[in-house]
């Protein structure tokens, strides 16, 4: 059966940066490429194993879309999937027998999670957020201010 401390000598070797936030969960902090890191908690428990990252904070528009776009998503993911919590942010989440769990299976999810949460970031500042993408953009433009931590958005202002 998985043990905690096989996630972590894993991790170790994967020269991935983690701490232990309890004495069953660890997170772990994954490179990123529209987000910066993503920082995923991983609890080894008796019965299960629980995968989880916090993707988007909770829109400021368009929620209907937005919610939309995660349930589209779900229906292609697999072990894990989109939800929110009591304040409206997106999470990516999965809970796992731990009897089916090994670190190939671990490895693999870590994966899944990283490219969903990654790939995911823009698309929903896109959709929930793209009023203040739009102030942000024309406020440093107005004052000659640089706009690389914006360039995924140039399309909506060509």
């Amino acid at each position: 059966m998985l043990s905690l401390s096989e996630v972590e000598d894993f991790l170790r070797e994967q020269g991935l940066t983690f701490e232990s936030v309890s004495d069953k969960t660890i997170v772990v902090s994954l490179p990123g490429t529209n987000k910066q890191f993503v920082n995923v908690a991983l609890t080894v428990g008796e019965t299960q194993f629980r995968i989880e990252t916090f993707v988007a904070r909770n829109p400021d528009e368009n929620h209907e879309v937005v919610y939309r776009w995660l349930l589209e998503q779900n229906r292609k993911l697999l072990a894990v999937s989109y939800s929110l919590d009591h304040l409206g942010d997106i999470y990516l989440s999965g809970t796992m027998p731990i009897s089916v769990m090994d670190i190939h299976q671990v490895d693999q999810l870590l994966g899944v999670v990283l490219q969903n949460s990654d790939n995911s970031f823009n698309v929903l500042l896109e959709l929930g957020f793209r009023s203040a993408i739009e102030k942000e953009w024309s406020w440093r433009t107005s004052n000659g201010m640089d706009l690389t931590n914006l360039q995924a958005f140039t399309h909506l202002f060509e």
